[in-house]
């Protein structure tokens, strides 16, 4: 008899959309709330290094309180690993598969630890916790209705992801395409279908929310930019070849940070190699609070106002310094923001170079704008997420064809160098340390496709398969008169898979896997 799958709305769709529709409300509520609670810090931040620049005699008693936090968060990441370093290139590991994490816990963590650093002044941003934070929440969505829906983990926890993204930035479509671009480097109707409810859910949330909690639904205003034409061509083109070749430079600058903290002091215990970190990020912020801080106010003070090229190259210094010592230390906060905040000012002193040539100032903002798309690009290598985020929370309307110019030679440049994306440098230090020492096991057998099993009717590119595991091939039972017409290529009960994988944890590989195609046993 003719076997039949369940219908594919019932079985995928459905789920689908109504997991990452209540994944992106409940991000949305948690993310606003954060940002609340981030506006605060960061004043309170601010008001705090003004009042002890007018008061130096307390700077001996701030650096005795500084020794609390830096020995409470060694204490943590200890116990805690996966509250370490950025949020995005730590969510991306979770989503692979390749991190593990308890949800409630991460979920406190991150809020209650990335404010912390807001609050000494630490340059690092809320856009990484965010996304953090909807992936926390989405496998708390996911959990919370018991294990028969624990094989929707990592797809509800991707639409937290890209929902958390969205509402940090305002840019829900660059949301979508993180899932796709960076988190899962691939594109399936199950990822664009649970990205998309997810996403759309947590807009709508915001809507109402952003007004009565007083907070920024965009992450940049409404900018009018100058519309550049065809013979301006070579401003993108110029802005590309040195972001990407300044891209280069700067991941090769965080291999030595990071080797100085993690090789030279090696013998220095964690939590004073922290504490180091907020020390020179209280002597830097004493200087001047544009040193420090999460580098939003930075950028909107750079799209509105000159600064002295002296100026700016020194803040590019001491901010990128800080930064990746921050994240090299593993401090608890996003790299994105910080990240752009570098972008602009490198760009702000390209600009101002052209115009002591004569270039009018009024093609300052476009510069400095192109400049963080193509440092998105080139840094992070997300040309197209850049491209899409250059519009959206950008106002580039009239300069998409010049933003994929910058974005595009930026790429470009970072691959003729073979240089990696920063997020995927800080994955893989992470991910060494969490299992250094542990030795792997190579599971290679032939596992039958079980009744009613989650595979079943769903095409092998659907299936976030654990990590590391590869199916080799797949072989069916059923003649092709018995299958069923409306999943052609689909997997069918009782077909056979040879699936390779290298992992860490053995037990826990075959565990994912029976709750994909059922237990074999």
């Amino acid at each position: 008899m003719k076997q039949r799958t369940q219908n594919p709305f019932i079985k995928t769709f459905l789920p689908a959309v109504a997991f990452g529709a209540l994944t992106g409300v409940l991000t949305s509520v948690a993310v606003n709330l954060y940002k609340v609670c981030a506006k605060f810090a960061i004043s309170w931040s601010e008001k705090g290094y003004h009042y002890i620049g007018e008061k130096l005699y307390i700077i001996p008693i701030v650096l005795a309180v500084f020794l609390i936090p830096a020995f409470l968060f060694a204490f943590i990441y200890k116990r805690i690993p996966n509250l370490r370093g950025g949020g995005i290139p730590t969510s991306i590991g979770i989503l692979r598969g390749i991190i593990a994490f308890k949800w409630v816990r991460n979920l406190v963590g991150i809020f209650s630890m990335s404010l912390v650093s807001f609050l000494i002044g630490v340059p690092l941003g809320n856009e990484g916790p965010s996304v953090q934070m909807g992936v926390a929440i989405g496998r708390g969505s996911v959990f919370s209705f018991g294990q028969k829906y624990h094989v929707w983990d990592r797809y509800s926890m991707t639409g937290g992801a890209c929902s958390g993204f969205a509402t940090a930035t305002g840019a829900p479509i660059s949301g979508i395409l993180f899932a796709i671009e960076e988190a899962h480097q691939r594109i399936s109707p199950m990822i664009l279908t649970i990205a998309a409810s997810s996403v759309m859910s947590a807009s709508l949330t915001t809507e109402i929310l952003a007004p009565l909690l007083g907070v920024s639904k965009t992450l940049f205003p409404a900018m009018e930019l100058p519309t550049l034409t065809l013979k301006d061509i070579w401003i993108p083109l110029s802005v590309g070849v040195i972001m990407g070749l300044f891209a280069v430079l700067f991941l090769r600058y965080y291999r030595l940070v990071f080797s100085f903290f993690n090789k030279t002091l090696k013998r220095i215990s964690h939590g004073w190699k922290i504490f180091i970190v907020f020390s020179l990020t209280f002597a830097a912020g004493l200087c001047s609070y544009s040193f420090i801080s999460t580098g939003h106010e930075l950028i909107l003070h750079l799209l509105s106002e000159k600064t002295a090229i002296l100026m700016l190259l020194l803040i590019l210094i001491v901010r990128s310094t800080l930064t990746l010592c921050a994240n090299s230390n593993r401090v608890t906060g996003g790299i994105f923001l910080p990240l752009m905040a570098i972008g602009a000012i490198v760009a702000s002193i390209f600009a101002r170079i052209l115009g002591s040539f004569g270039l009018d100032s009024s093609y300052q903002t476009v510069i400095l704008v192109l400049g963080i798309v193509a440092c998105i690009a080139g840094m992070m290598k997300m040309p197209l997420t850049a491209i899409v985020f250059a519009v959206e929370a950008l106002s580039c309307y009239d300069n998409v064809i010049f933003v994929i110019a910058a974005a595009g030679v930026a790429y470009v440049i970072t691959e003729i160098f073979g240089a990696e994306s920063i997020n995927d440098r800080v994955l893989e230090n992470l991910v060494h340390e969490i299992n250094e020492g542990k030795s792997t096991t190579i599971i290679d057998k032939y596992v039958p496709v079980g009744k009613n099993a989650f595979a079943v009717g769903m095409h092998i590119r659907d299936i976030f398969w654990p990590n590391g595991l590869f199916v080799l091939s797949h072989k069916r039972t059923l003649p092709p008169e018995e299958r069923d017409k409306r999943a052609p290529g689909a997997i069918h009960e009782g077909d056979m898979l040879h699936v390779r994988c290298t992992t860490f944890d053995a037990a826990h590989t075959e565990e994912k896997l029976k709750l994909i195609i059922g237990d074999w046993e």
